[in-house]
């Protein structure tokens, strides 16, 4: 296979010579080969960057002033030159990270030109001055406005819709964006860089500078920065969040999951298998908010957990770039040892393992692990409690919905969720007593129209629906002369 190779770096609108000499080096999850490679951006690429995206928001005629119309030409522009390259995007996706390629298809493929479009209509449709009457006896005018330079730093397991979801909010409403891909998945990020340049996007707008923590963490501290996007683990979260604090800086913040999918008495997991599969192991179980605590009922506990491994045990495993790949391997060594060690651990605390557990015997290589479900879990223990990222459930029993609840609600994250049931009213209800950001009636699906985001150790803030526009808003309140109202 041809290997992927860059020379430059998409900063300031335009390829450019990166500042140093190091490179990403890109293997594939599947046979562990070599693909290509991309320079690493450094500190000196970030200040560069920044700086450009800074001009750009300042210029008095530049990308900021422009309106709505004008703006949203740009990235429809954009969006086709996306388009094109979708085939391409989902198949780069697939090679480093091992998502299913029809999960890319779906995802990687569609949605960055779809959220390019919503948020440009949604901007041209937005009241961006409002003139509200006071109480005192004038009136007053307020006016949202582009926050400024925005940095987006995001993970590895779905890149491309996870760029989108910042920077097409942000692009939209009128601000400057520099985004650093994780090393994991470069070469969908450079990809995306020359649909950025077809559509010659003005300078400074948009920038791309892949690399390691460091380097995010060089970005979240630039003094030139307006607002943080960060999407990754929780602990990462929590540095720069802290980062943030100090320096009154905005942040949205889209951490990690545990959470529960709770099958109701009366549910039929069988008939609607497709869908519960989705919300638990979708994208080889390495995506945060998935319900990876099943919370099922004593009276029927071993039915479902006999449900729940069968499903498990029937999933195709193999190479991500087959159409017919339901589980494809791990993104990297590093995470399958993680997610082994898990496993380990789930043994070690009394968990009962019903089918996985470890690599599969028919691949030599490749980062895989065996769907794994655990059964007879207690809620307290390590693999209830903490994020895997990777194919693993957890079956709990519960004898009543108010221990259903408290189950899902006994845990530090607060992302995601799902209540299963022939009743949709009732599902509702248990629904709404779960303390998450996010849920769902059997299913699981993220609406580009509705807000995104958690609560607790799962982050702050929202993207996704209007509210993901707000975020990369700044609000400005003019006292009208009282004599004049």
């Amino acid at each position: 296979m041809t290997t992927l190779e860059y020379q430059q770096l998409y900063i300031g609108g335009h390829w450019a010579d990166p500042a140093g000499k190091n490179r990403i080096a890109v293997n594939s999850a599947f046979t562990e080969d070599y693909v290509g490679s991309v320079p690493e951006g450094s500190p000196a690429d970030i200040d560069a960057a920044v700086e450009s995206a800074r001009r750009a928001f300042d210029d008095p005629t530049g990308w900021a002033t422009w309106d709505p119309a004008r703006r949203g030409e740009a990235l429809e522009r954009f969006a086709a030159a996306l388009e094109k390259r979708g085939d391409e995007t989902a198949r780069r996706v697939s090679l480093q990270n091992g998502m299913p390629i029809a999960v890319a298809e779906s995802f990687e493929k569609v949605f960055p030109a779809l959220l390019l479009r919503y948020y440009s209509g949604l901007v041209a449709e937005s009241e961006r001055v409002e003139t509200r009457p006071g109480m005192l006896g004038g009136n007053s005018r307020v006016i949202r406005e582009p926050v400024g330079v925005v940095g987006a730093i995001v993970p590895w397991n779905v890149p491309q819709a996870i760029t989108f979801l910042k920077i097409a909010p942000a692009l939209a409403g009128g601000c400057t964006v520099v985004v650093k891909p994780t090393p994991e998945t470069v070469l969908d990020a450079l990809l995306m860089s020359e649909a950025a340049v077809e559509a010659g996007l003005p300078e400074g707008v948009l920038s791309v500078v892949p690399g390691g923590r460091e380097l995010g963490a060089h970005l979240v501290s630039h003094p030139l920065v307006d607002k943080v996007s960060f999407t990754g683990s929780t602990a990462a979260g929590r540095s720069i969040a802290e980062t943030c604090g100090r320096l009154l800086r905005p942040v949205t913040l889209e951490l990690g999951g545990k959470s529960a999918a709770i099958v109701l008495d009366d549910a039929d997991l069988a008939a609607n298998i497709q869908n519960f599969f989705a919300s638990t192991l979708l994208n080889n179980g390495q995506i945060c908010w998935l319900g990876t605590r099943i919370l099922a009922p004593q009276s029927r506990y071993q039915e479902v957990v006999d449900t729940v491994t069968g499903l498990a045990a029937s999933l195709k495993l193999g190479d991500p770039l087959d159409d017919g790949t339901q589980m494809g391997p791990l993104v990297s060594s590093r995470q399958r040892d993680r997610v082994e060690g898990y496993i380990a651990k789930g043994l070690g605390e009394g968990g009962r393992l019903t089918t996985g557990g470890g690599r599969p015997e028919e691949f030599e290589r490749g980062w895989f692990v065996k769907p794994t479900i655990f059964a007879d879990v207690d809620p307290r223990h390590t693999i209830a409690q903490e994020e895997i990222f990777g194919p693993v459930l957890s079956v709990i029993p519960y004898s009543s919905e108010d221990e259903a609840v408290s189950i899902a609600n006994a845990t530090d994250y607060g992302l995601g969720g799902s209540v299963w049931t022939a009743d949709p009213d009732r599902g509702e209800a248990v629904a709404r007593q779960v303390r998450s950001g996010t849920l769902g009636i059997n299913a699981y699906v993220n609406d580009p129209t509705a807000p995104f985001g958690g609560i607790k150790a799962s982050g702050m803030g929202r993207e996704l629906g209007p509210e993901g526009l707000h975020s990369y808003n700044a609000y400005k309140t003019i006292y009208l002369d009282p004599q004049q109202a």
